[in-house]
């Protein structure tokens, strides 16, 4: 089974050697044995990868292995958890969603802190307690369209206002490679050029004329390269209802790494607030402060926000509204403060234009941008880089 785990990880691209893997057998063999599957995912991780930008894509050729291995195992009576998770979704009439009550972001905190001094078990299925299924407000599996999701993952609806756990999100790839070249011609708007460096470039033009004024005799002239001077800081949402639009967020992003010399980034999840960082699976442990960026990048450079801005309003509007952490300041605060430090920024939102007008958050956006939102399209792109050249 090892052996055929080694090669189903250079299948994929990883170049594990003899050494790493033996190294890995004989850490099987001592008394550090992993007890569990998890436990077994750390040792392999640890003795094969080397390098953590690999990380990611060890997990997803983990998890196809790991998928293979379990669909040979015979079937069980037990009833599976996630289904009578999906069964507490379906009990929930469209009419029931809609009777159920929203508590507002200071009644929400107070209950849910009366809930975790209160309970004492598991509960699953019902309206009040921190559970799973149901329309509890705290919890997961269930339905509420207001509330916090708790230690699992999302039904799907995406309403919750805070979630209570650590996630871990990978950064965008900028070797995505392009279906078409349309992405890098949109960016090519935003260019300044300037000759500058070392005189390396041929000018033809100026030996033609050196050459005339000396009466025909040769006389080579160089030039410096011209290069586009043009600065862009990008600021990526990541995670969350961002998932839905992973492809052709790595599409623009591929792009602008090739059209821009001159490009720093910077993830943050939802709204930008006091801390943004450079590695989301390194974001706990290596923040970069927002007033430390402030101050690093002056006003010569273009901002590009790339985000759904599908959030919950209270993320913009309310002190502790972020869904991950407690933000003593609110996101608009934090997104007034950035654009009064770029003037010429832009948000590039991969989000269908049709169903921009259903959202509270991404109007509330709208107005603190001033309406220079623009969609992650060829025409939308070309007109946030004319903006910026201006």
């Amino acid at each position: 089974m090892f052996i055929d785990f080694f090669y189903h990880l250079r299948a994929h691209q990883l170049n594990v050697s003899i050494q790493e893997f033996l190294t890995l057998l004989e850490t099987l063999r001592s008394n550090a044995t992993p007890l569990s599957i998890n436990e077994f995912y750390l040792c392999a991780r640890m003795c094969l990868i080397k390098d953590e930008s690999l990380y990611d894509r060890f997990d997803r050729a983990f998890g196809s292995y790991y998928d293979a291995i379990e669909a040979q195992l015979p079937e069980t009576k037990e009833i599976p958890l996630e289904w009578l998770i999906k069964d507490f979704e379906r009990q929930l009439s469209d009419e029931e969603k809609a009777a159920i009550e929203k508590h507002g972001w200071e009644k929400l905190m107070e209950l849910f802190k009366e809930r975790l001094a209160e309970q004492t078990e598991r509960h699953a299925g019902g309206n009040r307690w921190i559970g799973t299924g149901g329309s509890s407000p705290f919890g997961h599996g269930g339905y509420h369209p207001e509330g916090i999701r708790i230690g699992g993952p999302s039904a799907g609806h995406r309403t919750a206002v805070k979630v209570w756990e650590e996630r871990q999100y990978r950064d965008y790839d900028d070797h995505e490679a392009l279906g078409s070249r349309n992405f890098k011609i949109a960016l090519r708007h935003l260019r300044r050029f300037v000759r500058e460096g070392a005189a390396t470039e041929f000018d033809m033009q100026g030996t033609i004329r050196q050459t005339a004024q000396k009466g025909g005799l040769l006389d080579i002239q160089m030039r410096p390269e011209r290069r586009n001077t043009i600065k862009v800081l990008m600021l990526l949402d990541v995670g969350g209802s961002m998932d839905d639009h992973i492809l052709i967020v790595e599409e623009l992003f591929a792009a602008a790494r090739t059209e821009f010399k001159h490009l720093e980034v910077l993830y943050f999840h939802n709204c930008p607030y006091e801390f943004l960082w450079t590695q989301n699976h390194r974001r706990g442990d290596n923040r970069i402060s927002t007033w430390e960026v402030l101050r690093t990048y002056n006003e010569d450079w273009r901002l590009i926000i790339v985000g759904d801005a599908t959030m919950s309003p209270y993320e913009i509007a309310v002190p502790g509204g972020s869904v991950e952490h407690y933000n003593e300041e609110t996101g608009a605060v934090w997104l007034e403060r950035i654009l009064q430090q770029w003037p010429k920024a832009v948000w590039l939102n991969p989000q269908p234009e049709n169903q921009w007008r259903f959202h509270q958050s991404l109007q509330m956006i709208r107005q603190i941008t001033e309406d220079r939102m623009y969609g992650v399209h060829v025409s939308g792109i070309e007109s946030a880089m004319r903006y910026l050249a201006k």
